[in-house]
């Protein structure tokens, strides 16, 4: 794919895989707009990239998914076209169900689902003014099984594959291309910033992500998904993989396996 001057816009690009996605597609020519909370952090991957004037900043909080359409039509007018939507931004989990506050339920859910679904929306009109568009959809492997610790953020990556699984449908003779990305344990800071009962952030990182794959590999791995027009990529070790296959041929071995697992 030749991604000089393609429109590429990124949510969650701050840290971790959103900033690596940003540096690797302005290393192949692209235009990339990084979206996120911090203007602070977007400004410093801005003036980190190579073409930094090929780098635009959009700040959006995609949990505040009712004035997200507004905010993106502003932002990007009536004129012009993205090429590639990245929904990337996200918030995890690190807390029994059972304990959790159904207020960081209802967060879980707006910011990883329906802050999903909203930035979608907005920017689907401008994906199909284009004679091939992609929507790349950063899930995760929980949204092929539920673990642990995870319920409502488990609750919805499932109902992100759900929406763009029929969303792929929908568009069948349209010129856009959906890929689902379902990572691992990825080197990255969403185990410090997961959300514990009570809402606040668990502050520290789990084994198991210090251990993970780094982001620039990741970033790799999903553009070589989008070149290769694929619909759903499992980016993760031997273990998770395995989990996956037996969620569809052996669901009562993975059960038992999943319920003494260590997550964290």
């Amino acid at each position: 794919m030749d991604y000089k001057n393609k429109s590429i816009l990124i949510t969650g690009a701050s840290s971790g895989i959103g900033e690596a996605l940003a540096y690797n597609f302005i290393n192949k020519g692209a235009r990339v707009i990084i979206s996120g909370r911090n203007l602070n952090e977007l400004t410093r991957v801005k003036n980190t990239c190579t073409q930094p004037k090929n780098v635009e900043i959009l700040v959006m909080d995609i949990a505040n998914y009712h004035s997200t359409a507004h905010v993106i039509q502003n932002f990007l007018g009536t004129n012009r076209s993205i090429d590639i939507l990245v929904n990337n931004a996200g918030l995890s989990q690190r807390s029994l169900a059972l304990k959790t506050n159904l207020s960081v339920d209802a967060q879980l859910i707006e910011t990883n689902l329906l802050g999903t679904i909203a930035v979608t929306k907005a920017v689907l009109p401008y994906l199909l003014k284009n004679s091939e568009s992609h929507i790349v959809v950063v899930s995760s492997i929980m949204g092929k099984f539920g673990a642990p610790l995870r319920s409502s953020y488990a609750a919805a990556k499932h109902g992100l594959h759900g929406f763009f699984d029929t969303l792929r449908a929908e568009l069948k003779n349209e010129n856009v291309k959906i890929l689902l990305v379902c990572p691992g344990f990825v080197r990255t800071n969403i185990s410090k910033n997961a959300l514990t009962a009570d809402g606040k952030h668990q502050g520290t990182m789990d084994v198991a992500t210090e251990k993970g794959f780094t982001t620039n590999y990741v970033a790799q791995e999903i553009i070589r998904a989008i070149e290769s027009n694929k619909t759903e990529i499992i980016i993760a070790g031997t273990r998770e993989k395995l989990a996956v296959y037996l969620k569809r041929f052996a669901p009562s071995l993975l059960r038992r396996m999943v319920a003494n697992a260590k997550t964290t």
